[in-house]
Formats: structure tokens, sequence, C-alpha cells
């Protein structure tokens, strides 16, 4: 989740570059689990005012052996005002669904490393059984317009065309990184192995991309915007499924007493249809000896949700290896024919679940092998080109006047995508950089990184942009701004490790997309499941690895 919110917002006037009215005596929520009522019901009673919020809230926490549910409070101000309550949930079913969602979990295989364990060297992360908890999942699913989700469906073939678009033009992507490459060592480091890819004059015939499109619903304008469009490591399609079908589950078995029906949740067949993107590209690579590679991380708590997708011998009768960047450069080989071998055994895929952050490369021997694969035939998921088609700066460049235009002719196609933009900068507008320092509050400074945790919030956007400033240097080009978005608060329960938080939360909706190229022919281009993330409403950062966030699906209303 990378443009993060929270229930708190100054009262000031906004800027001009995105000026947005406000409600903050709208009703709130209200949460009724009556069976002859529809739960996600929202009254509409507004006085409209400008850029004035509730300024903070408190949270509640239930332990598995917790009190009575049957309300959550928030503070506005000085004064303390019932949020929703939980009308069908008390004590006794409340600890019932508690207890069925943490059995289902384990039966199911929703889990993941457990960090805590610290037994032989962190086994918990290197040892498949070792070790492990259920994954952090909201108790329920969260309530999803869905005009917006066939919205973000209707979307994803088009992002995917326009990442495969920018991929080939490559002087559009070195240009638009120019600036970057100066300061960010991480981007200069893959902008050289792109280089020397269009030295070779290096063809990517079979061109995979599993990417996933991040959006948030902003409650103010009623737009679904775009968080960030991820090309590399796209996670969690094996453990998406599994939540949606704990929650259908959970509403089945408790149907009497929640009045939902199951049928809401969409469908979640992101695993099937990223197996079936890996197992389509194999084919086309044509070599029945060869293998699927997953590049993966030396120690990886989310390994299960890889291992959902690395049974392809069980549904497509292909094997598949998992091998980290240093054990690749130590076993690699280049054939004179193009071909990569790991151990010697010849390699048709490689797919990452790595490379995507500097952690990944604390040596030469790492870039070795991130070049020695992008010199090779394999099919890359995603190659070097896909890779920096997704960066953050490329995504502001895209949302830039005209630039869509370079890659589309389709006027409907382009209105689609540009609908969805937030707003994005460059570090060189300088009414904008005036702007987010007297209202830092409504921009997110973002560097290009992956993986959650390093976006930059509130006052330290003014404090870094009054510091770049001062020193004068180039460092500013690391960086984009980008409209911070405020989607709805909404009541939830959140589950980690064991415990159910009673908390107010938000969501972003992610969805994935498989696009699978031969020369002319595309033959897979595919929306592909989806993935909903939810975090308490004040926090910033939401990625679920990196522990700021749960797993979720959405009900459709």
């Amino acid at each position: 989740m990378g443009v993060g919110s929270s229930h708190f917002m100054p009262n000031k006037t906004c800027s001009s570059a995105f000026t947005a009215t406000f409600y903050p005596h709208r009703s709130p929520p209200s949460f009724s689990f009556n069976p002859n009522t529809f739960i996600f019901q929202r009254p509409c009673k507004r006085a409209t005012t400008q850029l004035s919020f509730p300024s903070s809230s408190s949270s509640s926490f239930v332990p598995l052996i917790s009190g009575k549910v049957d309300q959550v409070e928030i503070q506005v101000g000085s004064a303390v005002r019932t949020m929703y309550d939980f009308q069908g949930i008390d004590e006794e079913l409340h600890q019932r669904m508690v207890y069925d969602a943490l059995v289902w979990s384990s039966l199911h295989g929703l889990v993941v490393g457990d960090r805590t364990v610290k037994f032989k060297l962190q086994r918990s992360g290197t040892v498949p059984g070792v070790g492990m908890v259920h994954a952090p999942f909201a108790l329920l699913p969260m309530p999803f317009p869905e005009t917006y989700w066939q919205q973000a469906c209707e979307l994803t073939p088009i992002f995917n065309e326009l990442v495969d678009r920018v991929s080939l033009d490559g002087k559009f992507l070195q240009e638009a990184l120019s600036r970057t490459k100066k300061v960010d060592s991480f981007t200069s480091r893959l902008l050289d192995i792109h280089s020397k890819m269009q030295e070779m004059n290096k063809k990517e015939e079979i061109r995979l991309g599993l990417h996933r499109s991040d959006y948030m619903l902003d409650e103010q304008t009623k737009l679904l915007l775009q968080i960030e469009l991820n090309t590399i490591s796209s996670s969690f399609p094996g453990l998406s499924c599994l939540v949606t079908e704990l929650h259908r589950s959970l509403l089945n078995h408790h149907r009497k007493h929640l009045g939902l029906d199951s049928k809401m949740i969409p469908g979640n067949k992101a695993v099937t249809q990223f197996a079936e993107a890996l197992a389509r590209a194999w084919k086309e690579y044509n070599n029945p000896r060869a293998l699927v590679m997953f590049v993966v991380q030396t120690e990886e708590r989310n390994m299960y949700d890889q291992h959902c997708l690395s049974t392809l011998y069980n549904t497509h009768d292909v094997t598949t290896i998992r091998k980290t960047l240093a054990e690749i450069d130590a076993e690699g080989e280049l054939l004179p024919d193009g071909t990569l071998t790991v151990g010697g055994q010849p390699v048709s895929v490689v797919y990452f679940r790595a490379g995507y952050a500097p952690t990944d490369y604390p040596s030469e021997s790492e870039w070795r092998a991130r070049l020695l694969m992008e010199q090779s035939s394999a099919v890359k998921c995603p190659s070097i080109s896909y890779h920096l088609a997704g960066t953050k700066k490329i995504q502001q460049e895209l949302a830039k006047p005209n630039v869509l235009e370079r890659f589309f002719e389709n006027k409907d196609d382009i209105a689609k995508l540009r609908k969805c933009f937030a707003g994005l900068w460059g570090l060189d507008d300088s009414n904008i950089i005036k702007d987010a320092i007297e209202r830092p509050e409504f921009f997110v400074m973002k560097p290009q990184r992956e993986g959650g945790g390093n976006n930059i919030y509130g006052n330290d956007v003014r404090e870094t942009l009054l510091r770049l400033q001062k020193e004068g240097t180039e460092e500013d080009a690391a960086y984009i701004l980008m409209q911070r978005i405020f989607p709805t608060v909404s009541p939830t329960f959140l589950m980690r490790d064991g415990i159910c938080h009673r908390d107010n939360a938000i969501s972003e909706l992610g969805i994935y997309g498989a696009y699978l190229r031969n020369k002319e022919k595309v033959i897979i281009n595919e929306q592909s499941g989806y993935l909903m993330r939810t975090k308490v409403s004040s926090s910033n950062e939401g990625g679920v690895a990196a522990g700021f966030a749960v797993l979720d699906s959405i009900y459709l209303t």
C-alpha cells in the first residue's frame, strides 16, 4: 500500500493543485449485522466545509479470549462518539468466528514464517514447515462498490499493454530516468544493465508480465485513483485467494447470524491464472527439458505464497526450482546459443520474487547474476525493461500531458487511464514544491523503491523538501511527489498472531494482470484476480510483508 492515509487532516485550505471538499459532519458508516438488512449501510447526511476532519481516533484490541464486542469509539477533538455497533456479534459469536478463522488458516495453508522464531538461525524463513504462523488477515471482508471494482478490472488489460509498449521504448526509459540515475545508485545499476541490452540489440521476443495495479477509492472526489503499478515480484497471488475462500467459508458458516451472501465476494483465481501464464511462457519457449526458476531471497517468510505458484508440476507438468541471486551467480552459465543453465539444467522462464530492492544486491555477485539472466534467451518475468517501466518516476512521467499519446492511439483507453491517475509531480516543479512545503499533509514523497516502508509523509515531507532546497544538490531527482489519497475509514477486525485487533481501517485494492506475448502475437492479456489489503487508518505505510497491513477480500456493494 503505497500512498497511505489516516483519519487526521488539519483544518486548512487546499492548494489549487487539487482542491477537494470534505464532509466532517457526515454520519459515519454503520454496521448492522442483521439477517434482514444489508450490513454495509452508509448514511449520507452531509454538511459541507473545506478541509476539516476528525483529528484523532482511539484503537481497541480484542484478544482471543476477549470480552464483549459491541462498539468502537473514535475521538473527535475532545468529544468521543460511537462509530458503529456490531448488533449481531456478541462475545460468543465473535469468539467462534475468530477460532474458526484460525483453524481454517492452519488447515488450508494461509500461513507465513513466524518472524519471532529465532531457532537455529531463523529457520522459519528458510526451511518449509518450521516456525509457521497464520498470515495477518481481516476477519470479515471489506465493503467495496461494484462499479469501482469493474472499473479496476477493465483497466487491467490496458495497463498490461502500456507496460509492454513502454518497455520497448528504450529511449524513453533512459531519458525519463536520466536525472534519477545520477543520484540513485540502485536505479543507475538497473539502467546500466538496460543500456548493455540495448548495445547488444537484445530482443525479448517472448515477454511475460505478472503485474499488480494498486488503487484507493478517494472518499471526497469519489474517484478510483492508482497508487502504483507493480511490475516485479507482485506478491500474494496465492494467499489472497485463500483469504477469499476463508471469508466465503465464514460467511456461509455464520450466515444465520451475519445475514451476508458469500456470493458477493468476487471469485479470486490469481494463483491459477499466474500459474497458467508461467506454464504458457514455458511452452512458448519450446524446450521440454527446461525449468521455471523462481528467484528468491535468502530468507523468505512469505515462501508459502510463492510455493502456491511453484506447484506447476502438479498442474502443468512443469518443474520449478528456487534459487537466490548468489546461487545463480555461482551455478549459472550462458551457453553459446543464449540458453541459461543453472546447476547444469536449462532454464526457460525466470520468475523474480526478489531483485526489486537494493538489499537484494549486497555484493557484485548478485549484480552478475542479474546481468547473466538478462543476457540469456530465457523468458524474464520481468525483463529489465519491464522492471524499469514500473518505477515511480516512469509512473509520474506517464501522467504528464500528451505522454500517453506516445504509446496509445485509442482515445478511450487514454481517457480511462488518465481518469485513475492521481496528482503526480517531479521535484523540478517549483509551484508544487511550494504547495507541498506549506501543506505537506496533502502529499507523499516517494523514492524509486518497492517493498513498503520507503515513503515520506506529513511534516517529514516539509523537512525533506527544505533540506533538499538548502543543499541545492540533484538528490531531488530520486523522488516524486504524489497527491495523498484519503479513502473511507471503516470499522473492522484485524487478525495478527492469533489476536483480534478491533480498529478503524482503510483499504487498498490491487488488481493482478497477466500478459504474455510472443513477437506480434498476444497470447494472454487479462485481469487475473485481486489483492485487498487493509490497515489501521492511523498508519501511513501498508505493506503486508513489511508488517503494516493485513490480507483482506471485498464484499461488493
